[in-house]
């Protein structure tokens, strides 16, 4: 199933549901810039953005499960190309159960979030338990780290700065870059990349260079500004009181995360009334290990969701 909703905002929400019919629901969520298209399915054969992790006999699993994703909310298209409105978790989160209530599902039996996704999660089941069986939230915290938010604003200032001088799409090139140095680590990257530059029209050029700008330049033909914008201050504006997090919450650490480092977030577990596991993804890729280390955090889930 695949549609969009109308919330009484005049929010749009984007929708797909698939999977063994009448199971029990598992919404998915994923970093700001997820599709509704979690995993290929009969309806669409196309790979989704965590085939990986979810499909039949995967940890996310739809011939046992339904799955659930969406495409969230970004405030739509103002003047000068900047978001027309502020949207933040929570908002995300109550659209969320307008969906719910349209589709018919009572309660999820699972939420699993990673990223911004993770924070949406949080929100939800900080407002709505009553829809949330349980959770599991990846590499997501109840607050941004400051420094996260530091290097999220500078990105958000490039991209301003871009659609003041006319080259919006060379400013969300350059914002990704910057963005994919806090998705990895620097381990990772001393061992996938040459130092020594290489020569472009005599012009020095070095690998990591290269591998931003193509990644920048994927991103920005996906991503508008002023949806890159919306999310990315939705993600800072994020927060939620711990403590009014009452459904059974597993939590998951990755390994040189700078974004959401693992030291806040077993503060966060340790404020949490009903955490049911803290678990740590080894793994050298940092915040982006729940899209890149498929196989050891299908393990995890897998584990989790069999509980």
């Amino acid at each position: 199933m695949s549609a969009t909703l109308h919330a009484e905002s005049g929010a749009r929400i984007g929708h797909e549901l698939v999977g063994a019919d009448g199971a029990p629901v598992i919404l998915a969520l994923g970093g700001i810039s997820a599709t509704r298209h979690v995993v290929s399915s009969p309806r669409d054969a196309s790979p989704g953005w965590w085939e990986g992790i979810a499909g039949p006999g995967r940890a996310l699993d739809i011939s046992a499960h339904r799955i659930l994703s969406v495409d969230f909310l970004d405030g739509g298209r103002g003047a000068m190309g900047r978001p027309a409105a502020i949207v933040t978790t929570h908002d995300q989160a109550a659209v969320i159960v307008e969906l719910l209530d349209e589709l018919g599902i009572a309660q999820l039996d699972v939420v699993v979030g990673a990223s911004y996704g993770g924070m949406v999660g949080l929100a939800l089941a900080e407002r709505w338990p009553e829809r949330v069986r349980r959770l599991v939230a990846i590499s997501a915290a109840h607050e941004p780290h400051p420094m996260a938010t530091a290097l999220r604003s500078l990105q958000r200032q490039i991209v301003e700065l871009g659609l003041d001088s006319g080259r919006a799409a060379e400013a969300m090139v350059i914002a990704r870059g910057v963005a994919t140095t806090t998705y990895r680590t620097a381990r990772e990257f001393a061992e996938r990349f040459d130092v020594a530059p290489i020569r472009n029209d005599g012009a020095p050029e070095f690998e990591v260079e290269l591998y931003l700008r193509r990644s920048g330049e994927r991103f920005a033909e996906r991503m508008r500004p002023e949806r890159f914008l919306a999310l990315s201050l939705s993600t800072d504006l994020h927060h939620v009181a711990p403590e009014r997090v009452t459904v059974p919450t597993t939590l998951i650490a990755a390994q040189g995360d700078t974004l959401v480092p693992p030291a806040q977030m077993r503060a966060l577990a340790q404020r949490l009334p009903r955490l049911s596991d803290f678990v740590t993804l080894r793994t050298r890729r940092g915040h982006d290990a729940f899209l890149t280390e498929t196989g050891r955090l299908s393990r995890i889930l897998t584990t989790i969701l069999a509980d």
